[in-house]
């Protein structure tokens, strides 16, 4: 009989809980594994990340790391101070990060120089952008990783193109999909539409966190232009990123936001009520990457307000369309929504809820 195998698994800010919580649900069919689960900080708000927790059905974590918010250079660094205590204790066959935020790149040096197995989740995605953070930490986890597993064909090949073993890469589907699907019945219980007075298909979503679109005064300054044009015809609901608020307020927008009634700032929001609010959308406006995917699934109108993707298959399969930060572009493409005007949509390979499954029968097999 084979000694079980020790996991350490890696959250560290909000998007990684959506693809932690089913690979944590899958351990549980398999007594062969045992799973850590650390909480590195990186984002913390402790209302929303006990929010999250319960909603997802996510264990508690055995270790938080608590680094809090810094620059990368300082939160990269202080992560791997308080993450490598934790490998050395433990002794774990393999860690496993998900994403690419900075607590993937900073445990995943920890683990390799240390000689232990690593393993990422969602590898393989490129936007061609290295001015993006995130682009930095894909490239350089999916590098130093010994097993990838992919979220759709542009993973395998961008892994392929940059001279990745083959017999190391996995298609495996999509497991911020899992979790969507097995929550979206329960989300349908949420109350949000009536909180806010909103029709179905009859109102916009934004979400705004990229530095690129938040940090730039003119770049920012189009983008709520386009909001008013949007927000004269339909309400728009805007759950606003701490960061995006504070630039608001830097760069006098809310002089610009009094004079749009039916733009609603509100706070950030749990899994569910956003689930609800973004299913039942006429479109949804967003520069996060994680969204263009929820929004392919849910066949729900997105506009993407980058210049780039490294999720091309939510355009080529899905309903997301790249309209930059142009006003013009996004309001063009907006009015071409509303008149029915927009391409059909299909769901990816392998975005069927059973990705964790398989990454869990994988590991178990090459671990």
């Amino acid at each position: 009989m084979r000694k079980k195998l020790k996991i350490i698994n890696i959250v560290g800010a909000r998007p990684n809980f959506m693809k932690i919580a089913p690979i944590m649900r899958a351990y549980m069919h398999h007594r062969d594994i045992e799973p850590v689960l650390v909480h590195t900080g990186q984002h913390y708000d402790e209302k929303m990340s006990d929010l999250f927790f319960k909603e997802l059905e996510i264990p508690q974590p055995d270790i938080n790391l608590e680094v809090g918010s810094a620059s990368h250079a300082v939160q990269t660094a202080e992560i791997m101070k308080a993450f490598e205590p934790v490998v050395l204790e433990h002794k774990p066959d393999a860690v496993l990060v998900v994403g690419d935020v900075n607590s993937t790149i900073a445990c995943g040096l920890v683990t390799v120089k240390l000689g232990i197995k690593l393993v990422h989740v969602e590898a393989g995605l490129r936007s061609g952008d290295r001015t993006m953070p995130e682009e930095i930490n894909r490239i350089l986890t999916d590098s130093i990783s010994d097993l990838l597993f992919c979220t759709e064909q542009s993973g395998v090949d961008n892994l392929l193109k940059e001279g990745i073993a083959q017999d190391k890469i996995h298609f495996t589907g999509n497991v911020m999909i899992d979790t969507l699907l097995k929550n979206a019945k329960k989300a349908e219980d949420s109350n949000i539409l009536g909180r806010f007075n909103l029709e179905k298909k009859n109102y916009a979503v934004v979400t705004l966190h990229r530095p690129s679109n938040v940090d730039n005064p003119s770049i920012f300054s189009g983008i709520l232009e386009s909001l008013n044009v949007i927000q004269s015809d339909i309400p728009v609901i805007f759950p606003v990123h701490p960061r995006t608020r504070q630039n608001i307020k830097k760069f006098s927008g809310n002089n610009l936001l009094e004079k749009m009634p039916d733009l609603h700032l509100i706070d950030p929001l749990g899994y569910l009520d956003f689930l609800k609010l973004m299913s039942n959308a006429r479109v949804v406006l967003t520069d996060s990457g994680g969204i263009q995917e929820e929004t392919t699934i849910l066949k729900v109108p997105c506009l993407t307000l980058r210049e780039n993707t490294e999720r091309p298959v939510t355009t080529v399969l899905g309903s997301n369309c790249i309209v930059g930060t142009n006003p013009d572009m996004i309001i063009g493409a907006y009015k071409r929504l509303s008149a029915g005007d927009w391409h059909k949509s299909s769901i990816p390979p392998l975005w069927d809820g059973n990705a964790a499954e398989r990454i869990v029968k994988i590991l178990l097999d090459k671990l």
